[in-house]
């Protein structure tokens, strides 16, 4: 089952010092802005909590993993401030991701676009099924994945971000993000993923804590400049959204 909220919902659950972070909507598990906010701030508390060793971020359903942000909320941005804090969501929950002390393990049971593939790259290990397809589709309505670029850069390389953004009508497979490095492992199933989480979680949490908050930062090095590199990528896309071509690609999307 997944939520029939408007503005998404939200759980965390802490078990033998594993905190399970389930975000779902029932527009394929997009994020509103007010949702992106909640897990942005999730993340910072997780991050000091003692009772914590390592994070697991999951989806609700068994379809989508995440369709990005809002399509709702872009098709009205009609001014620069609106359009720099809508993409400035994602950005967010990237740098609380990228700063978190708490290694991050995604669990990824679907498909996931745009915004969705970047929460995938700023997981620390991801863990996935075949039906994990990804896809960046920025370009078909005008603008591009700045925001996420550096995350998915540094996970797949400036290749791997050149074939999946300028080749943004097509879905990679799975195995197509195992060979680039998005995903660590890929199963058949959901019940063969889910037990492959629970197992590495609880195997990493059961490790010294300060070791592994030491490699987070040791994985990390060399991203602090991302708080202002990730902002400004999203005034970029908040230009690019008020755009004539982006306006005549939304308008048929408009209700």
């Amino acid at each position: 089952m997944t939520t029939t909220r408007e503005n998404g919902s939200l759980y965390t659950h802490i078990e033998n010092k594993v905190a399970t972070v389930e975000f779902g909507h029932p527009a394929s598990n997009s994020f509103p802005s007010v949702l992106l906010e909640r897990l942005a701030n999730e993340l910072d508390k997780l991050s000091i909590n003692d009772e914590v060793s390592v994070i697991v971020l999951k989806s609700e359903g068994d379809r989508a993993f995440c369709a990005g942000a809002s399509f709702d909320e872009l098709v009205a941005i009609d001014n620069l401030t609106d359009g720099k804090a809508f993409f400035s969501g994602f950005a967010n929950v990237i740098n609380a991701m990228r700063r978190c002390s708490k290694l991050i393990v995604g669990r990824v049971q679907g498909k996931t676009v745009g915004g969705g593939v970047g929460l995938a790259a700023a997981c620390d290990y991801v863990l996935a099924t075949e039906q994990a397809a990804i896809k960046l589709s920025e370009f078909t309505i005008g603008i591009g994945p700045f925001v996420i670029a550096p995350a998915v850069e540094r996970k797949i390389s400036v290749s791997g971000l050149a074939e999946l953004t300028l080749d943004a009508t097509s879905w990679k497979n799975a195995y197509w993000a195992k060979e680039k490095g998005l995903y660590a492992r890929v199963f058949e199933t959901q019940s063969e993923l889910d037990k492959e989480v629970e197992i590495l979680s609880e195997k990493l949490a059961s490790y010294n804590p300060e070791a592994l908050a030491e490699m987070k930062k040791a994985l990390w090095k060399g991203t602090e400049h991302w708080e202002e590199l990730l902002i400004e990528r999203a005034e970029t896309s908040g230009k690019l959204v008020l755009s004539e071509f982006t306006k005549k690609a939304l308008e048929k999307f408009k209700k």
